[in-house]
């Protein structure tokens, strides 16, 4: 394998973009080595500026549910350019999009759509916060909403100390009003609502996080986030970024059977184009300009290719539930591969699933928050990754992402990727 030319535009990139990357994961810097750059993909692979084919394991984080360049989603997008690529105007796709997100998505019954996961997260916690009258959130450590202010905070020595800035320019002010609790300890995020009562206006998590590595919540965890957030007069915001359509027609709050105020959404509603949104009770989003006071708007909002092609996944999505019974079937076969090859060989290992995300972690640990996210032997992840990649198989390039598998994955495809698993966990012995 060569990447002589992936090289060559990674140090040209460096002269004119920070990190020569514009997004810090794609830089490489957890596993080692420089970035892949990639030319096309179709189906389950990528292939990248050296003319190298890499099965897909990411899906461009997620959204490629029926795999890269989907004639349908192909087709409709061509079928809708000729009509222009933007208006800054409403059009008749936003309306059906709006009707099929609140038919398919069961907590939403109004929405506005945005450019970005990271704006519908930021626009969300504002909303609560208007609507309220509060100024604090609280949010789980491991869970990533965006690049927000709000969101870039590290958790403090004890659950009452407020948090810290995790990035330079996130003011001590925006760190004061964000609190830090571990993903699934419903007891400290009760401690925190207590030490700070009448003052949190939501409460925002992943409901199955992605960002830590694929993580599941406890039982009766999401539940009992539900119940502390109504007694206390506290809206509930599920980012469902990466689990909206993804998981289930209804996302993940279909799955786990609780309902949020606001969710937020991104990716899949775009069919890949760059595209967000956040929904949820009337009378909450009606706190929204310009019905209400609380204030969001976007040139770009709503835009007429991105909907073309967010309308035609979802509709497929909608009229072929079957697609779900298969994605779980072929991510439950390769986690199964997996896991015999790393018993065979006597590895340390977890391996977490849900549907068609998973995550291998390289230790012992049950995973089920940042901290024991944190013990897994990342050295070990790193020359894991390289070994899959140079066999042919694109992998998050890092410990802490959750995969994503596309029904492009045939069991034929699936075996191999198993194939090369096993000779690389031989050769990291």
């Amino acid at each position: 394998m060569t990447i002589d030319n992936s090289k060559q535009l990674f140090e040209r990139a460096n002269k004119f973009i920070p990190g020569g990357v514009n997004s810090p994961v794609r830089a490489f810097k957890a596993v080692g080595g420089d970035p892949i750059f990639i030319k096309s993909a179709k189906g389950a692979y990528l292939f990248d500026e050296d003319k190298n084919q890499y099965i897909e394991l990411i899906n461009s984080w997620g959204p490629m549910i029926l795999g890269h360049a989907h004639p349908e989603i192909e087709e409709a997008i061509k079928g809708s350019l000729s009509a222009s690529f933007s208006f800054g105007a409403p059009t008749r796709k936003e309306v059906e999009m709006a009707e099929l997100i609140a038919s398919m998505m069961p907590s939403i019954e109004k929405v506005r759509m945005v450019n970005s996961g990271t704006e519908a997260t930021m626009s969300a916690v504002r909303l609560a916060r208007g609507f309220t009258g509060r100024d604090k959130i609280i949010k789980f450590e491991g869970c990533y909403h965006g690049h927000g202010d709000s969101f870039l905070i590290a958790a403090g020595s004890g659950v009452a100390t407020m948090g810290s800035p995790d990035s330079p320019g996130v003011t001590q002010g925006v760190a004061n009003d964000t609190l830090t609790a571990p993903f699934n300890d419903l007891e400290k995020t009760q401690e925190l609502v207590a030490n700070n009562k009448n003052q949190i206006a939501a409460i925002i998590l992943e409901p199955v996080v992605g960002n830590m590595g694929c993580v599941l919540p406890n039982e009766g965890f999401l539940a009992g986030l539900r119940k502390l957030c109504d007694d206390n007069g506290i809206i509930l915001i599920f980012d469902e970024v990466m689990t909206g359509f993804r998981l289930a027609k209804g996302g993940a709050q279909e799955v786990f059977n609780i309902k949020p105020d606001l969710t937020t959404l991104g990716k899949i509603i775009g069919g890949g184009m760059p595209v967000g949104a956040y929904g949820g009770r009337a009378d909450i989003m009606d706190f929204v300009s310009p019905s209400g006071p609380v204030y969001q708007a976007g040139t770009l909002s709503g835009n007429p290719i991105a909907m073309t092609a967010g309308l035609t996944m979802l509709r497929y999505l909608n009229e072929h539930p079957e697609v779900y019974t298969e994605l779980d079937r072929i991510t439950k076969k390769l986690c199964a591969g997996f896991a015999n090859n790393l018993k065979e060989l006597d590895l340390n290992y977890t391996i977490n699933r849900i549907g068609s995300m998973c995550s291998l972690f390289f230790t012992d640990v049950k995973v089920t928050n940042f901290e024991e996210a944190k013990t897994s032997d990342t050295a070990l992840f790193g020359r894991y990754f390289k070994g899959m990649l140079e066999n042919g198989v694109y992998l998050a390039p890092s410990q802490y992402e959750t995969l994503f598998i596309s029904t492009a994955i045939t069991d034929t495809i699936a075996d191999e990727i198993i194939a090369a698993n096993k000779k690389v966990l031989k050769s990291l012995i």
